[in-house]
């Protein structure tokens, strides 16, 4: 073997070492942040008012945290698994009448991807959570609900 093809397979597996630790990384922080939100979240409810949405932080593919403003936050439960929500920069709700509800309205991640169905809405107790949203990280789009 020559110099130049040791050097390619050493840094090859240097590179994947890296990823594989931003991945463990990124999962662990992730799972963290489901536990914190978990840990301070009430008892499930059928809807909650809804007029604007302040910021949102996806927990997994099927949770997410809304928050409507800085002190009051939801934590959505999904029906199944919701595609592109850890990875989309924008989301929206569907509402009726100011109210958003369980089994009834969706996320919407994106034109290509199916509309996410909520299945459980808790509200979280922003001031027991350690490290709470910060500012407006993310676009958010509202939609109306479609007409059936």
């Amino acid at each position: 073997m020559d110099v130049k093809h040791v050097l390619l397979v050493g840094a090859s597996a240097l590179l994947l070492a890296a990823c594989a630790r931003v991945g463990k990384e990124y999962t662990e922080r992730l799972n963290a942040r489901q536990q914190a939100y978990a840990a301070v979240a009430g008892a499930p409810v059928n809807k909650f008012h809804y007029f604007s949405l302040w910021s949102w932080e996806p927990l997994s593919d099927d949770q997410l945290a809304v928050y409507t403003r800085s002190n009051e936050a939801w934590l959505l439960d999904l029906d199944g698994k919701c595609r592109n929500l850890q990875f989309t920069n924008h989301i929206a709700l569907t509402s009726s009448v100011s109210e958003v509800s369980v089994k009834f309205d969706r996320v919407l991640t994106g034109p290509p991807d199916p509309p996410c169905f909520i299945k459980q809405i808790r509200p979280v107790d922003v001031a027991r959570l350690q490290s709470p949203q910060q500012g407006k990280p993310r676009e958010v789009e509202e939609a109306p609900r479609p007409a059936k």
